[in-house]
């Protein structure tokens, strides 16, 4: 019933977790109101926007009625064409019996929880997740939700030991924090309601074959997120006393993060050396990003503005270099989150060799 309501039907043989996490899901999508038969108007077909799998096309077209920002809406493009390109490579992986434990299956369920938290297609837009990347968290009226934050960015501000450009810097790296804490609690909650499915719908001789392995596998990626957030916290209070030394690694809050992880995991010398080469040209992909991010901001505010004041000529021009820009900010995009999961992929084996 659950899968009829989103709209798509559940292969037949499917494994029992992604029905559980599918009737989770399809309560938290409805709640939200995303899968309605409302009256719609007819969607304009953009290049690249296409998705292979219904729910995802689902909830990208339902995405675009959200009045997300374009920055925003092309981030989510790329969360889920990753999502997508995971989902796509998980059923080869199962057809050929490389997932018997549901390890693989659960962090695709995991991941999409989150992308649903981050863009308010959870039913809870009011906690929609920051991100600390996009150009509207520059804004700092919103707050850091955390008590420790507020008082550590207080004090970073009046301390004088920052320029305006350091601050901005530090701000950044403040909203990353937040996110990676809002992402935490996502997954817990995430653990929580699976326990609970796993307690309440599967039957005991099923549950002692395929629980310990998926919930370990949750409880251990929970670990290594809450690692990576104390290093963060720890980070953060030093920056905030001591400033920015002269000799800053790097500058992106993702960067600085794999960096950290990198320098603690079980890395040759030789290795490490070869990672921190290969994160300089990912922040330097991530500020090409940013650039294009910026851009299509300010396309759309002249976009607004031609379609209201500029003949049908000029609006169809307009459109036009806004859709390629569109295009390209999310290509960037997902080229972006790519790399990120790679270099985070290596790390994460680095842990394992090291265990």
């Amino acid at each position: 019933e659950a899968t009829r309501d989103l709209g798509f039907a559940l292969p037949r043989g499917q494994p029992l977790l992604w029905c559980c996490a599918l009737s989770l899901a399809s309560l938290t999508w409805s709640a939200a109101g995303l899968l309605r038969n409302e009256p719609e108007s007819p969607a304009k077909s953009e290049p690249g926007e296409e998705f292979r799998m219904e729910k995802l096309k689902q909830l990208w077209e339902k995405a675009r009625r959200l009045h997300l920002s374009p920055v925003k809406l092309a981030e989510l493009h790329a969360d889920l064409k990753i999502q997508e390109r995971d989902e796509l490579n998980w059923k080869k992986l199962k057809i050929e019996g490389l997932d018997e434990d549901g390890e693989k299956e659960a962090k695709l369920i995991r991941n999409l929880n989150v992308i649903l938290a981050r863009y308010g297609l959870d039913g809870r837009k009011e906690a929609q997740m920051v991100h600390s990347n996009s150009l509207s968290d520059s804004a700092q009226d919103d707050g850091l939700g955390d008590p420790r934050l507020e008082k550590l960015w207080h004090k970073a501000k009046t301390s004088g030991k920052f320029s305006s450009e350091e601050l901005d810097k530090l701000w950044k790296e403040f909203l990353h924090h937040k996110e990676k804490v809002a992402e935490y609690n996502v997954l817990l909650e995430t653990l929580s309601r699976t326990e609970e499915v796993y307690d309440n719908v599967i039957s005991p001789s099923d549950r002692s074959q395929v629980k310990d392995d998926v919930l370990h596998s949750k409880h251990s990626e929970l670990k290594d997120r809450l690692r990576s957030i104390n290093q963060g916290l720890d980070r953060l209070r030093k920056v905030s006393h001591q400033g920015y030394g002269p000799t800053a690694e790097f500058e992106e809050p993702r960067v600085i993060d794999l960096w950290d992880l990198a320098q603690s995991a079980n890395f040759t010398e030789k290795e490490l050396e070869s990672f921190r080469e290969e994160l300089k040209h990912f922040e330097a992909k991530i500020e090409k990003h940013s650039h294009y991010q910026k851009q299509l901001e300010v396309s759309h505010q002249k976009l607004k503005h031609v379609e209201s004041f500029g003949d049908s000529e000029h609006v169809s021009r307009s459109r036009e270099r806004h859709a390629l820009l569109q295009g390209k900010t999310q290509e960037l995009g997902y080229k972006v989150k790519k790399h990120l999961q790679d270099l985070s992929s290596r790390i994460s084996r680095a842990r394992h060799n090291e265990l």
